[in-house]
């Protein structure tokens, strides 16, 4: 069986899969290296011959998350590197290594399911954006405050919006104009993070016309799905990049 690993800044989210068909047998998201330990060490049937992961941390966090997981499945991990072009796409950017790998990863793994191409729309703590033209050339791309930071910014900054995340998530049950300083902040976020994923639409057909696929992907995905319906929704889609750039008998 194989650990598969996305780690950002505030949570890993992982996996394990059989080596032999990548059939789920685990997963979930934690927010700290020991927390992934314990979670995976209590999958019984988890028997690990490998792991893969792709980082956005810093060299050092990184490494030691490997030497943890090395001391506690006795496991080497390979961790997903940069490249300035892997399994038909080419990396878009001026200098290559600064392409997050979530990015780079999941444009590769888009490409591989449309085989054309591609609009890219991942939101979670960011919301990011990326475009893959048929010939496999990455375009580039765009960043912007996903729904996590918009909210922490209107918290931190506005001292009268105070409320809870069981107050955020009733908010989301409409999308009319909110009667509460909560609604209206949940529900105005949404709003913006649809008008990105719109407009984000209409640059891709600026440049294909019709003829590309979209896919949603990132854990605040289905807050969009309806302003983008033709899209594809890829929970997974890092994890579909990161097989092909650490493969793993």
């Amino acid at each position: 069986m194989i650990l598969e690993l996305d780690c950002g800044n505030s949570f890993i989210k992982w996996r394990v899969i059989h080596t032999t068909d990548a059939t789920i047998v685990g997963g979930g998201i934690v927010d700290s290296d020991q927390a992934l330990v314990e979670q995976v060490a209590a999958l019984a049937s988890a028997h690990l011959s490998g792991c893969r992961m792709v980082s956005v941390r810093s060299e050092d966090e990184t490494e030691a998350l490997c030497v943890l997981l090395a001391q506690a499945f006795s496991v080497e991990v390979q961790v997903a590197q940069p490249a300035q072009e892997m399994s038909g796409v080419r990396n878009g950017y001026e200098d290559y290594q600064r392409l997050g790998m979530d990015r780079w990863l999941a444009a590769l793994g888009a490409f591989h399911l449309a085989k054309g191409a591609c609009l890219v729309i991942d939101l979670g703590t960011a919301a990011k954006a990326d475009f893959v033209a048929a010939d496999g050339e990455h375009l580039g791309g765009y960043i912007c405050p996903g729904m996590p930071l918009m909210r922490s910014q209107l918290r931190t900054h506005t001292r009268r919006i105070r409320y809870d995340d069981a107050s955020a998530e009733r908010a989301l049950t409409s999308l009319a104009p909110g009667r509460s300083t909560v609604e209206a902040v949940e529900r105005g976020c949404v709003l913006m993070l649809q008008g990105f994923a719109r407009t984000q639409l209409e640059q891709a057909r600026s440049l294909w016309g019709d003829d590309f696929a979209v896919f949603l992907t990132g854990g605040d995905a289905p807050l969009v799905r309806d302003a983008v319906p033709q899209a594809r929704v890829v929970p997974d889609l890092v994890f579909v990049g990161l097989a092909m750039a650490c493969p793993l008998d």
